[in-house]
């Protein structure tokens, strides 16, 4: 009696002949996917357009340019630049203060807490990301307002010669500064989160062999936490940066919208793309809308050139990715 077996190769065949039906069907609905994001994203970019070359085309001012909003006048004149201006400085106002408290308190919940102190402040940071913005609105409003005005004083007197903290205006604490650091505790949460995440991951073999040759806790961060990071510091940085720019209500709730620009950031005033469109929306003609459209898509623009900088930087050095730590 003769008995035949088949070979390993030939059963491989048959296992991968077997399982291409699922691959196609997965990379039919990855591709699927990827192309249906395309086109929405294509989809907004057109709407954008189209609405903004109908309210730009009328506008009697230049619209980067111009300080004043009044598309309702005769002729009409809107501008974007004291939003821009705003936008951009309170954003990194809250840039500069919560990306390098986030990375602290990563680092002290994943390397430095006992466990049983860890995971209860892990949730807390969760709990504050899942707080709705106007609650943070209506917090800074009430709370941080009246006691930021100490703060803007004592900046006023010792840094006033920086000309950025020179108060030339007297009046509560309704500026950028203070929009800045609301912004900062809303994004506190996310960059903290997200960088707790990618410290955990960090091999415990490099943080061991760091530690038998002597290195000091710090050194290990330093020389194995850190550089195995960096990418998804900045990947939570972007993320954080993406809520600075495009927030609404809480912003809206707090400041004192003008149409002054000042480097005074302790004046009352100035105003950001978003607050601008959820403040005039409601009360705005078809045409102011078109306006307020043509912001929208220079904030859209903004942000799209923000996250393709995150990527440049992130892809622009291999050891950026931590694939080499």
């Amino acid at each position: 009696m003769v008995t035949t077996t088949t070979p390993p190769i030939e059963k491989g065949r048959r296992a991968k002949g077997a399982a291409r039906p699922g691959d196609r069907v997965f990379l039919g609905l990855s591709r699927g996917s990827g192309i249906t994001l395309l086109v929405i994203m294509a989809a907004i970019a057109g709407f954008l357009t189209y609405r903004a070359i109908l309210a730009i085309s009328q506008d009697s001012t230049n619209f980067f340019t111009t300080f004043e909003w009044n598309p309702a006048g005769s002729p009409p004149v809107f501008g974007i630049a004291v939003l821009a201006f705003g936008t951009v400085v309170s954003s990194i106002i809250a840039m500069v203060i919560a990306v390098p408290v986030a990375i602290g308190i990563a680092l002290f919940i994943s390397h430095y807490a006992p466990r049983k102190l860890a995971k209860p402040l892990a949730y807390v940071v969760d709990l504050l990301a899942a707080v709705p913005s106007i609650i943070y609105g209506l917090w800074g409003a009430i709370f941080l307002v009246p006691y930021l005005d100490g703060l803007n004083k004592w900046l006023d007197e010792y840094f006033g010669w920086t000309y950025i903290f020179d108060k030339a205006s007297d009046g509560v604490a309704r500026n950028m500064f203070t929009v800045g650091i609301l912004l900062a505790i809303m994004i506190l949460p996310i960059i903290t989160n997200v960088t707790r995440e990618v410290f955990l991951q960090v091999p415990k073999m490099h943080e061991e062999a760091a530690l038998a040759l002597g290195a000091t806790r710090w050194e290990v961060i330093r020389m194995s936490v850190l550089p195995f990071g960096r990418s998804g510091i900045i990947s939570a940085s972007m993320l954080g940066l993406g809520r600075a720019l495009g927030e609404t209500m809480a912003v809206a709730v707090v400041l004192s919208p003008s149409f002054v620009l000042s480097g005074h950031l302790l004046d009352p005033g100035g105003g950001t793309f978003a607050q601008n469109i959820a403040a005039k929306f409601n009360e705005a003609n078809e045409f102011g809308r078109d306006a307020l459209i043509a912001s929208g898509l220079v904030l859209f623009v903004i942000t799209l050139l923000v996250n393709g900088a995150a990527r440049w930087i992130i892809a622009r050095r291999k050891e950026y990715s931590g694939a080499n730590a």
